[in-house]
């Protein structure tokens, strides 16, 4: 009997699947400042204790972000060990609050799955859902994945693919009911735009832009666990498409995030994530930018905030506050696709004080 796992292929991740993912994770206040380190956020109410206080919170909470990376580290091992790339997210909605010395764990459910063409992955849809130490839901969210096959020999046919909602609905969005905002301090995030000041249509390019590394991408994935083969395997991956490591989609997302900082400075959390695409890869050495689209503005009915649907856009080695870089194109056949320098799509949704 072989005692090491090999991982689950296209073939093992039938629809209906139920599986609780082992090693939980206390998340600590290294791993906050470790993410910091790693991608350069700035969002104060993750590394403020006092701004946090101000706000309700019992203390800093844990970065929306580095608790999904944690999450959906979980998974990893089951879902994706195999897989040649993440490709997308969908009803991402975030929970309870999680502060550091809180405990998460993960469950997956697989949702349905599609060969591919060729005959030798299949795209899997799943959802993944974080628990907090007193079952609490943090975190759920579903996101498709290409996985290879074992037998590539053999065709399946399988197609039970399912459709995932466009966007979260406003009812589902969570605000934790401790946050007070009359205690919003704007020094403290340098911020000068409120939920009134932005305009449905109005883009916000980020400015700045971030060289990838390797080393800082491969401390990134191995903080939340993540096993994936893609992300570390060299020797592996060198008769692969692209012949070497692909950095993990999920810190694009956070390089990108942090980018936004500058012009967003006031957002208190991320509330969704409508629908996400991983539309090209990116390797060590790349640069990465970022800019916004605000999508729309929703009124939460509250006298102190609202949110903000938002479309955050990662361009690689390309800086589009200076350089033409459409979203799409179209190719020879007059197909559309994704500009070759873009490698994130993200729609996402926040939460944003309103003028007092």
């Amino acid at each position: 009997m072989s005692k090491a796992s090999t991982g689950n292929y296209f073939e093992d991740l039938v629809t209906g699947l139920e599986l609780e993912h082992p090693t939980p994770r206390t998340i600590t206040e290294g791993d906050a400042s470790m993410y910091v380190a790693l991608t350069a956020d700035r969002y104060p109410l993750h590394c403020d204790a006092e701004f946090a206080r101000s706000l309700g919170y019992q203390r800093e909470t844990v970065n929306d972000l580095l608790l999904f990376h944690m999450v959906f580290g979980k998974s990893v091992p089951d879902i994706s060990l195999n897989a040649v790339a993440n490709l997308g997210y969908a009803d991402l909605r975030f929970g309870a609050t999680v502060y550091p010395g809180d405990t998460v764990r993960a469950h997956t459910t697989v949702l349905g799955r599609r060969e591919s063409a060729r005959g030798d992955t299949g795209v899997v849809w799943v959802r993944t859902t974080g628990y907090n130490q007193r079952n609490e839901e943090v975190l759920t969210f579903i996101r498709w994945v290409l996985v290879n096959k074992r037998d590539t020999s053999t065709a399946t046919g399988i197609d039970d693919a399912p459709q995932p909602p466009a966007s979260v609905d406003a009812s589902a969005l969570h605000v934790p009911t401790e946050l007070r905002l009359e205690g919003f301090n704007p020094t403290v995030t340098a911020g000068r735009a409120w939920w009134d000041d932005y305009e449905v249509g109005e883009r916000i390019h980020h400015i700045e832009g971030v060289a990838i590394e390797e080393a800082e991408h491969q401390m990134a994935a191995r903080l939340y666990q993540n096993t994936a083969r893609a992300h570390f395997n060299a020797y592996a991956l060198q008769g692969t498409r692209f012949g070497r490591r692909v950095i993990y989609g999920g810190h694009i997302i956070s390089i990108a995030r942090a980018l936004s900082y500058n012009g967003l400075e006031n957002a208190v959390r991320v509330l969704a994530f409508n629908g996400g695409t991983h539309s090209n890869p990116t390797f060590a050495g790349d640069t990465v930018f970022a800019w916004t689209d605000v999508l729309e503005k929703i009124d939460l009915g509250r006298p102190d905030a609202g949110a903000l649907r938002l479309r955050l856009v990662g361009v690689k080695n390309r800086d589009p506050n200076t350089e033409d870089t459409p979203l799409r194109v179209a190719d020879d056949q007059g197909r559309e696709r994704y500009h070759e320098h873009v490698v994130l799509d993200l729609d996402y949704t926040v939460l944003m004080p309103r003028v007092r």
